[in-house]
């Protein structure tokens, strides 16, 4: 079994990582596109674009499924990559987690790139899942762009502006980018308020992960010989994880279980 996935930059690892811990014998290959980094304000025919490339790149190594773990890919490119690509290729989307965070009741604060907070397609999703759920939708300029460099100190200067906008008494975060889950730990800490309940984070990765393995008609086997290797491309050649992912858990993880060929 071969799973691609596919992101500008380092945002992949945590649905990376959610593969590896379903099927650790699961072959792995991640494509991006650092270079090009962040995808979040150029134009949605620049980000299809470049993700098709990106794509492309994946679908050459032959996985059996290609998760698109990337928000703004998802929200621009998602129609023109399953066009190029499926049939024969299997193409999961990222969607955020409004649907299961809404469930739990409100009040939701849904943490996004500013290009996708207040636009259309996330509009649409708090009004199809939300229902009469208070969500609050709070901008994070500048955040997946600190995590992708590992910018310690960006990273904690665009939490604290996000979590200034964002109000008090929450019982969940949407992470609305798949490069925010790897310092889902951080944001936390942020938010949470004293003598609150733990608040809850919902992500992506696990989910895509999942959707995945079903699309494949594959089970999950955590339990299975970790034998599954792991490829980088960068750009459409070959690579290794850039070093700001070996700051996360999730790249340490995967580069431990299989190193990067």
């Amino acid at each position: 079994m071969k799973i691609a996935l596919m992101d500008s930059g380092i945002g992949l690892l945590a649905a990376a990582a959610a593969v590896r811990r379903l099927r650790p014998d699961a072959d792995l290959v991640v494509s991006s596109d650092p270079g090009s980094m962040p995808w979040g304000p150029r134009t949605p025919e620049d980000v299809t674009a470049r993700a098709l490339a990106v794509a492309r790149a994946a679908a050459a190594h032959r996985p059996d499924a290609l998760i698109v773990a990337c928000n703004t890919a998802s929200v621009h490119a998602l129609p023109a990559l399953r066009a190029a690509l499926e049939p024969a290729l299997p193409v999961i989307g990222t969607v955020p987690a409004i649907k299961p965070a809404a469930a739990g009741g409100g009040p939701v604060a849904i943490w996004a790139t500013p290009a996708t907070t207040g636009s259309p397609y996330q509009r649409g999703l708090i009004a199809e899942f939300a229902g009469s759920v208070e969500v609050t939708e709070v901008p994070c300029p500048g955040l997946a762009d600190a995590i992708e460099h590992g910018d310690e100190a960006g990273i904690d200067r665009a939490v604290a502006a996000a979590a200034a906008l964002t109000p008090p008494g929450l019982r969940a975060v949407v992470l609305g980018c798949t490069h925010y889950e790897l310092v889902a730990g951080r944001i936390r800490a942020a938010v949470q308020q004293p003598g609150l309940p733990p608040l809850v984070l919902h992500g992506s990765a696990g989910a895509v992960a999942a959707q995945a393995l079903r699309r494949i008609g594959a089970e999950a086997a955590p339990t299975a010989e970790p034998s599954g290797t792991f490829t980088v491309l960068l750009a459409g050649r070959p690579g290794t994880l850039p070093e700001p992912a070996l700051a996360y858990a999730e790249g340490r993880a995967l580069q431990a279980a299989a190193p990067a060929r």
